[in-house]
């Protein structure tokens, strides 16, 4: 099991695949073994390095408070280690949140950004509070997640919907089970960290080709955001999928575009 000692503390990563170098920034609570398959669909495209964020997965949890400048700090760290000057990047949800922390910190080290389901944060747009769900009870935290998961996600609409209720008690059940304390003082942590976020008035400093991808009917980073971040980050495309906070799981169209653009090619039409 690959670490590096990268930022003050032990990260554990995880490099595969075989293409162009690509850093793969996982959302809130994932890990790199529960996140196994997304990672996997751009391995035969790109030679990924993904890695468990601080205070989740096999990596240390340091002391708190963390902040967005750690989680950026941790990855910059981990690309020196490699021995990689340069990378395309991914984000997705909380991870595109540290992925804008990350390009306006060391533009130079990226070459393209794909921001999937995530926010500016502050005024110009922050991500639903998932902290606060942490004072709900366990059915009502199941139940507020899957509404936010998809704004659709009615009893109704997941009874005749299959694929959708799948989706849907696939995500719940990765959140629910037991965890020692420690493990959720990590996660707590990061959703402290996710709270504080704020890039919005330095997205500017972005200078590589930016994809900025949305679900129409996401309840935890809705369209509004996606637009708030194309509009500031120069030259970004924006593409709105017909899905929710995992319309890339939704839509067909998405992960073609998705991996397409961070290979190079045009993403083709309106969304």
């Amino acid at each position: 099991m690959p670490t590096a000692t990268a930022n003050g503390i032990e990260l554990f990563y995880e490099r595969k695949g075989a293409g162009p170098r690509l850093l793969f920034f996982n959302g809130s609570g994932s890990s790199i073994a529960t996140s196994e398959l997304l990672i996997n669909l751009f391995t035969n495209d790109f030679d990924v390095l993904v890695h468990d964020q601080r205070g989740l997965g096999r990596t240390e949890i340091p002391p708190g408070p963390f902040t967005m400048a750690d989680y950026a700090a941790d990855a910059i760290a981990l690309l020196d280690h490699v021995e990689w000057d340069r990378a395309r990047v991914i984000g997705i949800s909380f991870g595109g949140m540290v992925a804008q922390e990350f390009a306006v910190t060391v533009p130079e080290r990226v070459e393209r950004l794909a921001l999937l389901c995530t926010s500016p944060g502050g005024a110009a747009g922050a991500s639903y509070p998932l902290h606060a769900l942490e004072s709900l009870s366990p059915e009502a935290q199941a139940a507020k997640g899957t509404e936010l998961l998809d704004t659709r996600f009615t009893a109704e609409w997941l009874a005749s919907h299959d694929g959708d209720r799948g989706l849907a008690e696939m995500l719940v059940a990765r959140r629910s089970g037991e965890k020692d304390a420690e493990t959720r003082r990590g996660e707590r942590e990061q959703l402290d960290a996710r709270r504080r976020h704020d890039v919005a008035e330095r997205l500017g400093a972005v200078s590589c080709p930016t994809l900025v991808a949305s679900g129409r009917y996401d309840g935890i980073a809705p369209p509004a955001n996606g637009e708030a971040i194309a509009a500031r980050v120069p030259g970004a495309q924006l593409r709105i999928y017909e899905g929710g906070h995992a319309f890339f799981a939704q839509d067909r169209a998405a992960l073609p575009d998705i991996i397409g653009f961070l290979k190079g090619e045009d993403v083709k039409g309106d969304r």
